[in-house]
């Protein structure tokens, strides 16, 4: 068996081991989106359609092995991360795979609700992320799902690690997170100009992603490995947010610098076209400035390098995100933005192969009491994870 490949005995132990299912669980959805006029289609996403149809065959041919019914579902894309997903979706039995959404034209659709409540268990590798409306919708309809945007075959090793000590280790940074008033971080940009950022983390709770998803009801990233956080947004009267400072953001060849103030991108202090572009984007969505999440991987730790695709790299190490976060336990959600495809949760990881002019200098929490601890120095883990 090829490495970039699982096999129907590797998918079934893969949906065993992440799900752990239950005697009620009897059904297991697939889900893809398809490109459509607005958004194109390109040669990765075609790739992870293709994936996604041969894991639906597989796992539905190993049937007697997990006793779960397989089904593959299409969906017209949402043209945004994290956006809500159409009310309609398909069922698809086909062996060809249709290109485009507009090919379905005809076919027999089903609301998404319908779909997903008669779903027990989910798998999710689509182009655009469906975490912020599967984990909204889990509790109400009772699946739980394993979400995989921008799922690349490059992935495929990281989901055969020991996920037993990756939830263990986040375990550990979740406790520390629970424990913390805030999280000052320090970061350096092409060695020498310095920024500082404060994140106010309270009245929030942190949440471990470590690649089980045992409870119904409930939805999470796979590959996984990250300890996560959203910072407080200033939503209880007369108590205004905190975080504050100013957070360098590599994107291309240019450092972007954004100024906060009350958990939001207030304004742009650095130069450049992708200075300019962020600053009218933020001017036309003031929602996309709100920090919604301090997240912090593991991945790095077990030999995973980075592959260019943010559903695994944000698992290597310290990421911070812009925009959405109700998903998460925040406030801000899509009806803070002014369509539903202006809605995002955009994540900026702190890695050298992302970012190599903007080093992660450190990262301490501040608990209760006073005390600080050294969280990470130099984009790398200080502390002891015991085990």
């Amino acid at each position: 068996m090829s490495d970039d490949r699982l096999s129907a005995a590797e998918l079934t132990a893969l949906v065993q081991r992440v799900f752990q299912p239950r005697e009620e669980d009897r059904a297991l959805a697939v889900l893809v989106d398809l490109p459509d006029d607005e958004v194109p289609d390109n040669p990765r996403w075609r790739e992870r359609r293709a994936l996604a149809a041969g894991w639906a065959r597989e796992l539905a041919a190993a049937r007697r092995a997990h006793g779960l019914e397989v089904a593959l579902v299409l969906y017209r894309n949402t043209h945004s991360n994290n956006a809500d997903l159409p009310a309609s979706a398909w069922r698809w039995t086909q062996e060809t795979l249709p290109g485009r959404a507009d090919a379905m034209s005809g076919h027999l659709e089903e609301p998404m609700e319908s779909v997903l409540a008669a779903h027990q268990l989910v798998l999710a590798p689509t182009e655009f992320s469906t975490t912020a409306p599967l984990k909204v919708l889990a509790p109400r309809l009772g699946f739980r799902a394993a979400t995989m945007p921008g799922f690349a075959v490059e992935m495929v090793p990281a989901l055969r690690l020991d996920y037993t000590e990756v939830n263990r280790r986040v375990r550990v940074l979740k406790n520390l997170l629970d424990e913390s008033l805030g999280a000052d971080l320090r970061f350096v940009v092409d060695g020498v100009d310095v920024h500082r950022l404060h994140l106010d983390l309270r009245f929030r709770a942190a949440h471990a992603s470590g690649g089980l998803l045992p409870e119904p009801g409930t939805a999470g990233n796979l590959p996984s490995g990250e300890a996560y956080i959203v910072p407080y947004e200033g939503e209880r009267e007369g108590e205004p947010s905190a975080s504050a400072g100013s957070l360098p953001v590599q994107l291309g060849d240019e450092v972007v610098v954004f100024e906060v103030r009350n958990n939001r991108a207030v304004g742009i202090s650095s130069r450049g076209p992708a200075s300019e572009r962020e600053r009218r984007l933020l001017g036309g969505e003031p929602a996309r400035g709100n920090l919604a999440e301090l997240g912090l991987g593991v991945l790095a730790d077990f030999g995973v390098a980075a592959i260019g695709e943010v559903l695994l790299d944000e698992k290597l190490g310290l990421h911070l995100a812009f925009g959405r976060s109700e998903h998460f336990g925040g406030q801000v959600g899509p009806g803070h933005f002014s369509r539903p495809e202006a809605v995002v949760h955009q994540d900026h990881v702190y890695i050298p192969e992302i970012q190599p002019r903007v080093r992660a200098e450190e990262v301490r929490l501040q608990l209760a009491g006073g005390t600080a601890v050294e969280l990470m120095r130099d984009g790398r883990y200080v502390i002891d994870f015991g085990g």
